[in-house]
């Protein structure tokens, strides 16, 4: 049990994963690629492209090991506050430098788990077109390394029924790529001009992953 209070724990994370393997390969045929890129243990952050609310789901159940993801705080909302929390997920306010949020997710990198987080900041284009500072200010601060992971098919349209949703049983692919160092060398350097050159490090290794997962699966999407 983490010392800091209302801090995600490891056994809610694992909750959480199972629910989102019976949700995920209940509703879906996801396809995984590359998972055993992703380190078996310690700390590690993986980066995803976030184009569709089921992003954070399909890799809670399709990622080897469980997740803390990084959750804006308009999704915890009646029953789901809980319900999230449970499953080990963090709440943070983009809207302002949010303490707590860093001191659990520093807290999740410090005891060897596994940190989520959609580096654009929300649901949009899913291209890492424009990264905030904040994935690399957790990969410096913590010298966890980062794990690209392109979710591809997941913005097709659904049924009447399912709109907010790709159609049911049809294919997702998950491509995991190569673990990386925010920083070329380790650097571990901390001030405002490091941390935007390792935004823009980190930048490249994304959009070059996302580019090789498209080639590889075939995904213009």
């Amino acid at each position: 049990m983490s010392p800091v209070t209302g801090a995600p724990t490891l056994r809610g994370a694992a909750v959480g994963r199972g629910i989102g393997i019976g949700l995920m390969y209940g509703l879906f045929k996801p396809r995984v690629l590359g998972a055993w890129r992703v380190p078996a243990s310690g700390p590690v952050i993986l980066a995803v492209n976030h184009s569709h609310n089921i992003d954070g789901p399909m890799l809670m159940g399709t990622a080897p090991r469980p997740v803390h993801f990084l959750i804006k705080k308009e999704a915890f909302v009646g029953p789901l506050d809980p319900f999230l929390r449970g499953i080990g997920q963090l709440k943070v306010d983009r809207t302002i430098a949010d303490r707590t949020a860093i001191t659990h997710a520093l807290g999740v990198l410090g005891d060897g788990g596994v940190l989520g987080i959609f580096p654009e900041g929300t649901r949009g284009e899913g291209d890492f077109a424009s990264l905030r500072a904040g994935l690399a200010y957790f990969a410096v601060r913590s010298g966890a390394p980062i794990v690209p992971v392109a979710v591809l098919g997941s913005t097709g349209r659904g049924s009447r029924l399912t709109s907010a949703l790709p159609p049911l049983r049809s294919r997702v692919d998950v491509v995991f790529g190569d673990a990386f160092e925010a920083q070329e060398g380790g650097g571990g350097r901390r001030t405002r001009s490091a941390l935007d050159e390792a935004t823009l490090r980190i930048q490249g290794r994304l959009t070059g992953h996302l580019a090789q997962a498209r080639r590889l699966t075939g995904r213009t999407e």
